[in-house]
């Protein structure tokens, strides 16, 4: 018996010399070879989302365990005789799941066809031109092009490299970088980690550029084998535990209640199907079946317009959550500011004009081949200065950590380590420095160093973004360059760039803090630069936080830190992340407005990442929604949009959970007096159903400009208190009801069920008008699809007993009393659940129980 020989890794073989000429030569794939390999192997998803069939769809919601057991329980109907009740309540069930597809179906679709318009793209040379297609149509035999920024898209071999740093964490768990090179590796390379010819789809460029031809997509891909192991979970945000808190309070109410009624009617000795069937019919009843479709609906329309207002929304949800943010932390280049850099000076140690350091950051910028930022344009835009016979031996390239880039350039005659970064990190490597004039640098002592510091910190407090330039000579056999070799610098200079703040900003902050939106903002900044530009926005500083004091303190100090600190300056990646959660921590709902590679963890942290169309694959991968014009206005347009699909949904969990739920608490407290059921099984059901048509153009529905202008999320003491409140009002007219129907109009089984199917339903569908609004119902006008929907079904309430349709449900013709007595009560009820409800907002806006949850316990 023979064992097969392990499979050599495919980054291990040789590419065949066909492709690899073709590749070489710049041609690529032709679009119609690339065509005939994208239908031979599919779609490039590492987790292809098979969707399944419309009517596998649709078959899926029967799997609602309440569906199972009403229709368990209509077969048994027909088993025992009750065709009738078979049939209507099967007609029922049915009516409801369509319902609720059709309008779910409808909703997704217009969010697929959204999140497709944002849909991460990559560039690769097909029939010898660079274009740009969908990463899921990349193909084996493709020739992609990657720069500084971008997702990699495929499996592949890399052609060509310079300074190619890609970070494949993802899959290693390695954090730092690894540099990638074509070229054969020896037999024993067989680890992923030792794979440095080859990239993985899903890790991310770093530094540098790269040309990859592709060979394996979609599921062969590495991270398609073990997708499932290695996909990070998203934390679950503040829309969703909200709603999982609400499902957990409706299954325990629903439990209690559908016990009780069983545990009574076995007491009684009553027929134990109806029982059943009424028991199953009360559990429907309270369960709020179209909230998914309402949710979905609302989140739809609320994504569409936004849509027109320049923001794409990759996941529904996060319009919730964007309603209910009440901290923005943002960057501060490009949002805050133009992002239009220019290089406005460039001067010596001691601040006078210096063309040498000019010649050092063009010498820098022009050869640097990793993560060009907008400083390295503004450099290169500034002034064309000869290159002449220098050339680039070897760079380190810009990393987050060391915020420095180094390049290693000679021109025949000597060799030189050119270094540009962050100021204070250059001027802590120098031990020289040069002065315009001088010939021979200086030593940087005490002295000197304070002078220095002094001069960057100067050029920072009148608003310029400050870059020190520093270099070296090394011998010229000095190979290539490493970290190591940025040590005895001599400091040339600083080069000052200004990046003025935009004119739309500030209106655009002091909206959003009228809203109750609160702006912190997290930059790799300087304190300096960032309080001028504060200054200039009418920003005021509460409190300031550098990277090196979050470094030097834990979580818990961090948490009571970021609650007045709004400025955190000198921050890394992992600091900007920590400020994120610690915000979290507090109990805020955060939004995080990044497009830089840097920015991803933080975007993946936030309750809400937001970038812009610009934003590097990795940033856009990461974001929830994509603001399509970079301008603080469409943001806070869409705070408020976020706001009204919020009040939408909590107007059917309100209503759901008040007055549904008296009736509800009513048929099952009937149940301890009555020697019958006070409604049937299929009225209950055709009651529910009736009332859910009347609310699903809700999400039509204009929200009070009271509930868009602060914050809100799903508090449950707030839900169950309104209920509390709201119920047993419902519950006080329902037996004020059972009382006008057995002693004033002394009604016989079917009449008492006929006359409380007509009051719960006109009362529970007319009691919206007043739930929809905090304020005067009279005054604030619904949408009128809202009203006509809700009006038709009244109407057909109280028609409905004089239809043949009605006699097969077991309704007979109420008495022309009942209907006078039953106006009188409507009116006095809907004038009574205003009065409570005007108390309770009352209540709630005193600081009792406060409407903004800022507690999500």
């Amino acid at each position: 018996m023979s064992i097969d020989a392990p499979r050599r890794p495919w980054w291990l073989e040789p590419l065949p010399t066909e492709t690899v000429a073709l590749a070489t030569a710049r041609m690529g794939l032709s679009v119609t070879e690339a065509k005939a390999r994208l239908t031979r192997f599919g779609p490039n998803l590492f987790r292809e989302r098979r969707e399944k069939s419309l009517l596998l769809q649709y078959l899926g919601r029967f799997k609602n365990p309440l569906v199972i057991i009403l229709l368990i329980a209509s077969a048994v109907s027909a088993f025992t005789g009750e065709v009738t009740n078979f049939l209507i309540i099967s007609f029922i069930v049915l009516l409801s799941i369509t319902l609720d597809f059709v309008q779910e179906y409808r909703a997704n679709a217009s969010a697929e066809k959204l999140r497709q318009s944002v849909s991460v793209r990559t560039t690769v040379l097909r029939d010898g031109n660079p274009m740009e297609v969908t990463v899921t149509e990349i193909v084996p035999g493709d020739v992609v092009l990657l720069a500084a920024g971008d997702l990699i898209p495929a499996d592949g071999s890399v052609l060509e490299a310079h300074d190619f740093f890609v970070k494949q964490a993802l899959l290693t768990g390695e954090f730092y970088p690894v540099e990638k090179r074509p070229g054969m590796l020896p037999d024993t390379a067989t680890d992923l980690q030792e794979a440095t010819n080859a990239v993985f789809m899903g890790t991310s460029v770093i530094s540098g550029s790269a040309r990859v031809l592709v060979v394996k997509t979609g599921a062969d891909t590495a991270i398609g084998e073990i997708s499932d192991s290695v996909s990070r979970p998203s934390e679950p945000t503040s829309f969703e535990l909200g709603t999982r808190r609400f499902g957990i309070l409706i299954m325990r109410l629903t439990i209690l209640m559908v016990m009780f009624v069983l545990l009574v009617n076995a007491f009684f000795h009553k027929p134990w199907l109806e029982s059943f069937l009424f028991a199953v019919a009360l559990a429907v009843g309270l369960t709020p079946e179209l909230l998914p479709m309402v949710v979905s609906v609302t989140l739809s329309r609320g994504a569409l317009r936004m849509a027109r207002m320049h923001m794409i929304v990759k996941r529904l949800s996060a319009i919730q959550d964007l309603g209910s943010m009440d901290v923005l932390c943002t960057d501060k280049t490009g949002t805050l500011t133009e992002a239009k850099i220019r290089l406005e000076r460039h001067v010596d140690a001691t601040g006078r004009p210096s063309e040498r350091v000019l010649q050092l950051a063009y010498f820098n910028s022009f050869f640097e081949t990793g993560l060009k930022s907008p400083l390295d344009e503004a450099i290169l835009d500034h002034q064309h200065i000869e290159i002449g016979s220098w050339k680039k031996i070897d760079e380190v390239p810009f990393d987050f950590e060391r915020r420095r880039v180094s390049v290693l350039i000679d021109n025949g005659e000597t060799r030189w380590l050119v270094v540009k970064g962050a100021p204070d990190e250059i001027v802590g490597l120098c031990t020289h420095y040069e002065t315009e004039g001088a010939e021979q640098p200086r030593p940087v002592d005490e002295t000197a160093l304070a002078a220095i510091r002094g001069q960057y910190h100067a050029l920072e407090e009148e608003g310029f973004r400050a870059l020190g330039i520093a270099w070296r000579q090394v011998p010229m056999d000095h190979p290539h360059a490493v970290v190591s070799d940025e040590t005895e610098l001599v400091l040339a200079g600083f080069a000052a760039f200004l990046d003025p703040p935009k004119a739309s900003a500030a209106p655009a902050l002091a909206a959003l803090g009228r809203v109750g939106v609160a702006i912190k903002i997290v930059t790799g900044d300087s304190d300096l630069v960032t309080r001028h530009v504060c200054a200039e926005l009418k920003i005021p500083v509460t409190g300031l936080l550098t990277g090196k004091e979050i470094a030097q303190i834990d979580d818990h100090t961090l948490q009571a830190r970021v609650e007045t600190a709004n400025l955190f300056c000198r921050v890394n990646p992992a600091q900007k992340e920590r400020v994120i959660r610690a915000l979290k921590a507090r109990g805020h709902v955060v939004g995080y407005l990044g497009d830089g590679i840097n920015d991803a963890p933080s975007l993946h942290a936030a309750d809400v990442g937001l970038s812009v169309d610009s934003a590097v694959d990795v940033a856009k991968e990461a974001a929830d929604m994509i603001l399509l014009k970079r301008d603080l206005h469409v943001l806070h347009t869409g705070v408020l949009e976020g706001r009204r699909t919020f009040g939408n949904i909590m107007k059917y969990i309100m209503m759901g959970t008040s007055s549904n739920f008296g009736n509800m608490f009513s048929m099952a407290g009937a149940a301890l007096f009555l020697p019958f059921l006070p409604m049937l099984p299929t009225q209950i059901l055709l009651n529910n159903i009736l009332y859910d048509v009347s609310e699903i153009p809700i999400p039509l529905d204009k929200v009070d400009t009271a509930d868009i202008h602060s914050p809100r999320v799903l508090d449950m003491n707030f839900i169950r208190n309104f209920m509390l409140v709201i119920g047993p009002i419902s519950s006080l007219f329902d037996f004020l009801t059972f009382y006008v129907m057995l002693v004033v109009l002394q009604a016989d089984e079917k009449l008492f069920q006929t006359g409380w199917f007509v009051e719960s339903l006109c009362t529970q569908v007319l009691v919206i008008f007043i739930i929809r609004t905090r304020g005067n119902p009279l005054k604030s006008r619904a949408h009128p699809l809202l009203t006509v929907t809700s009006l038709a079904v009244v109407a057909s309430a109280v028609l409905l007993p004089f239809t043949p349709i009605g006699t097969y449900f077991g309704f007979v013709p109420p008495p022309a009393k009942f209907y006078f007595i039953l106006g009188g009560m409507t009116l006095v009820y809907l004038f009574a659940v205003e009065l409570a409800k005007q108390g309770f907002y009352r209540w709630a806006a005193a600081g009792k129980r406060p409407h903004r949850s800022g507690s999500r316990a």
